[in-house]
């Protein structure tokens, strides 16, 4: 028998939804859309998508549907539509373009936030999922490939893992086999997820080492909670032991309860310390090129090198996956450097075995001096991240530190160019959730080029943030760019462009002419606020 062909349905589905959204986004501000006809349209929606098995569209329909009334006489005009729908307009276009988007090598946000892992070949729940656990503040990575997502989890770590049983290729419980070893050092709560509910199922799921099972479809609210408690489960773990159980160094849960005593230390002696953050260089590469567990050497190696070439005094301890921190008591800012020069230059030499191939490893250090005794330790922290980013902008294998000084906030403007009204959407939202400390933003969106170019906006002698879409109708990104970067304001523009264009001729073209970084459409959001926030530090 001939199996019915489910992802042509969907992707006519998601289709028709696009046109839908398309056209009353794009209606005269004198336009209305009564409640019955927003209505019928998610109604309809929720039974197409129920059919085809498509969790998450479901449930963001039906939270709709909950707050309207079919009998309402209601209705809405394009802005307030727009706010109505937004979850629907951004899951339609992450959905259209998921299996296209590249995955962050880490994910933006807290760095201490807990990390979850999703693995669903349902990206419509994916999606779904993503955005509800990440309004927890919690960081998540999503994976529709059973293959690249038990990579990703050697790589990424995470402090929970969700795995849908019926995956490609291979299914949830080969990907819990796969992954079996690593639980030996770490623990990792895992939970099942799957339309099947039958005991068998959940009895297996069990015996292969989940922690827990959810059926579909999902109860959010319950689902929200059993995360929540195997969060916990993980962090009263995680606080139970103080030595990182791979590296045999200090973890980060003495690093938090130890940063006060040094801060007390500075208040009454006057003595300033140090703070270097280190991260090994390009480790990405050591885990593709020879495994994991060569990597997990690199990594014990390493710890123990720093720890025997340290004086008794300093501390070492394990920051997350390949970075370091180390805490140089009564140590001011050149001896620090110096002393991490040496340990670079030491390190550096040191020659790694596998099989009948040799490597080395570089690493780069950023450091933080607290001399005042206004500074606190989220801010002696973030110079100290600051200083890493730049010792790695720099060229990696270095030491570098900026040390705090005082700033005024300034007033950035930041334009988008979009013709299309989903991206132009989803950029402003995305843009007013965004917080900066150096900049307030002040966001302005236009549909083409002419009416950018035309504004008083553009010829503003100030500080210009530009997202602009390469291809549009009537005049094209690239004619934007040539104007912007050739009038005589050219020098306030940075320029981030979206294309769509693959030649790498035409990325060379526009980055010739002056823009200052590319995203290849379509792309990833989390990718874009990281490139954004790059292209930020460099207006500063």
């Amino acid at each position: 028998m001939q199996l019915v062909n489910m992802e042509k349905y969907k992707n006519t589905l998601y289709g028709n939804i696009k046109k839908q959204l398309s056209g009353w986004l794009e209606l005269d501000e004198t336009k209305t859309v009564t409640t019955k006809e927003v209505y019928r349209f998610l109604h309809s929606i929720k039974g197409t998508g129920g059919t085809l098995q498509l969790c998450g569209l479901m449930l963001i329909t039906e939270n709709l549907l909950d707050k309207l009334d079919e009998d309402s006489e209601e209705v809405w005009q394009q802005e307030e539509l727009k706010n109505l729908l937004f979850d629907l307009i951004e899951h339609t276009y992450e959905y259209e373009h998921f299996a296209e988007m590249e995955m962050k090598e880490k994910p933006a946000g807290d760095p201490q936030a807990p990390l979850i892992q999703i693995i669903d070949d349902d990206i419509s729940m994916l999606i779904l999922l993503k955005d509800i656990l990440e309004e927890k503040g919690w960081m998540v990575i999503t994976n529709a490939d059973p293959v690249k997502a038990t990579k990703q989890y050697f790589e990424m770590q995470p402090d929970c893992l969700i795995l849908d049983i019926q995956l490609p290729t291979k299914d949830g419980y080969q990907v819990l086999q796969d992954i079996h070893l690593h639980n030996e050092k770490y623990f990792i709560p895992k939970i099942m997820i799957s339309i099947q509910n039958d005991k068998q199922s959940r009895i297996k799921a069990y015996k292969m080492g989940a922690d827990d099972f959810i059926s579909k479809p999902i109860d959010i609210e319950e689902f929200i909670v059993k995360i929540e408690r195997h969060i916990q489960r993980k962090k009263i773990f995680d606080q139970s032991v103080l030595i990182d159980e791979l590296t045999q160094v200090y973890n980060r849960r003495f690093l938090d309860d130890a940063i006060p005593r040094y801060f007390q230390d500075f208040k009454r002696s006057g003595h300033p310390f140090s703070i270097s953050i280190i991260d090994l260089d390009h480790f990405k590469k050591v885990n593709d090129s020879y495994g994991h567990a060569m990597g997990d050497v690199v990594l014990m190696e390493f710890a123990q090198f720093i720890k025997n070439n340290i004086r008794s005094s300093d501390l070492i301890c394990r920051y997350g996956g390949e970075e370091f921190v180390i805490i140089f008591p009564r140590t001011t800012n050149a001896e620090a450097k110096n002393k991490l020069a040496e340990l670079i230059k030491v390190f550096s030499a040191k020659r790694f075995a596998y099989e009948n191939q040799h490597f080395s490893v570089s690493f780069s250090a950023g450091v933080y001096t607290v001399n005042d005794g206004s500074v606190t330790p989220e801010e002696a922290f973030e110079g100290a991240d600051s200083s890493l980013y730049e010792a790695k902008r720099s060229g990696r294998g270095r030491v570098e530190s900026i040390q705090k000084t005082s700033f005024k906030k300034k007033c950035l403007n930041v334009s988008v160019i979009d013709d299309d009204i989903i991206i132009r959407t989803i950029l402003t939202k995305t843009l007013q959730s965004m917080e900066f400390p150096h900049y307030d933003l002040n966001i302005a969106v236009y549909e083409d080029g002419c009416s950018f170019l035309n504004s008083d906006r553009a010829k503003e002698n100030s500080a210009h943030f530009l997202i602009l879409d390469g291809v549009m109708p009537t005049m094209d990104g690239i004619e934007v760019l040539k104007e912007v970067k050739h009038g005589k304001n050219a020098d306030c523009f940075t320029v981030l462009m979206l294309t769509g264009r693959k030649s790498s001729e035409d990325i060379a073209i526009a980055l010739k002419m002056g823009a200052d970084d590319y995203v290849t459409k379509p792309f990833n959001i989390i990718d874009l606020q990281a490139r954004m926030e790059r292209l930020l530090k460099k207006m500063m």
